[in-house]
């Protein structure tokens, strides 16, 4: 196949798919070395004290037999306040305090990741994120949006081995989600439809990069992958807020996560990969009817180098469809 560029229909961003790049789809693997697994000692989520110093603000399902943890981030990026942020100018520069939520969402178990738990305790896990979701809508008066994400390996930023999960609530929308908003914006505006419902719409009617679906739950390799093997999964009734959604919604939702995570881990080797929720603000809500709340996945198969650097277009040496066929293969 010859290189593409292809445009993102959200955002209108620009990805060069240059499959010539790669010998072969998965040349990274025959250099990929086994997944090191630390064990238990000095791990600090084995003492959920030491781990954020306070109080856990939520455990479930008891606190003796609990299975899922959210305490404190012992090293927080942005620090509490229950104060509004002030927006402060330097000459030219624009600035705001770094407060807000830092919060670590920690399973017991010391070598499951997500997936690899139960079913139970991998919808503790969305419970979890979910009521601390709510949580912060209620001091929406300084956060502006929470970002939930997932890293497991070293190459995606995971620093200790122990499965944990991370929850940073902010005053501000971020950039990337910011560009995502306008995007469904600007297509709801003009075609009267949500974009990532149409999205859906031609990803069911082609079939060809559809891994994984259930009665409410769809997951896919997208058309325009910013890099390879990334996967985005969604639920198929239009809800612009993860916290709103239903109960049975998110189970949906979990279920298929593990699924495509145990998918890529048979097919890919166990890679490094980054997962987290994208969805609307918690400020302002009646503004973000027109989103799609949805989970990315991005396996850290390659590294942006200077021209994606340079251009902010992203090179992906692995066409989608390829992707999603490798994947599917049993």
């Amino acid at each position: 196949m010859h290189s593409e560029l292809r445009q993102d229909l959200v955002t209108g961003d620009w990805i060069l798919i240059a499959p010539g790049r790669a010998r072969r789809p998965l040349d990274f693997l025959d250099s990929k070395k086994p997944r090191v697994i630390l064990p238990k000692t000095n791990c600090p989520f084995e003492d959920l004290r030491k781990s954020g110093g306070e109080v856990p603000s939520l455990y479930y399902a008891g606190k003796k037999d609990w299975r899922v943890q959210i305490v404190p981030n012992k090293y927080p990026a942005v620090m509490p306040s229950d104060k509004l942020s002030t927006w402060l100018r330097n000459g030219p520069y624009v600035k705001l305090p770094g407060t807000g939520r830092h919060d670590i969402v920690i399973t017991r178990d010391h070598y499951k990741n997500f997936a690899e738990l139960s079913f139970a305790d991998a919808r503790l896990v969305f419970r979890a994120f979910r009521e601390r979701y709510q949580m912060f809508v209620k001091d929406s008066d300084y956060l502006a949006y929470a970002s939930i994400f997932h890293n497991w390996g070293p190459s995606a930023g995971a620093s200790i081995f122990h499965p944990h999960y991370q929850i940073i609530a902010l005053p501000i929308v971020p950039p990337d989600v910011a560009h995502s908003l306008a995007g469904s914006k600007s297509y709801f505006d003009k075609n009267k439809k949500c974009v990532h419902c149409q999205i859906l719409r031609q990803e069911t009617k082609d079939k060809k990069r559809i891994l994984h679906e259930n009665d409410c739950a769809i997951a896919y390799a997208p058309y325009v992958s910013r890099t390879p093997f990334e996967l985005r999964i969604f639920p198929k009734r239009h809800s612009p807020y993860f916290e709103d959604a239903p109960k049975c919604e998110v189970d949906c939702v979990v279920r298929t996560l593990q699924a495509i995570l145990r998918i890529l881990k048979k097919r890919l080797k166990d890679p490094d990969y980054n997962f987290f929720i994208h969805t609307a603000p918690i400020l302002e809500k009646k503004y973000y009817g027109h989103y799609h709340w949805h989970i990315e996945i991005r396996p850290k198969i390659s590294t942006p180098a200077g021209f994606e650097l340079s251009t902010g277009i992203d090179i992906n040496v692995v066409d989608p469809d390829v992707a999603a066929k490798i994947l599917k293969s049993r």
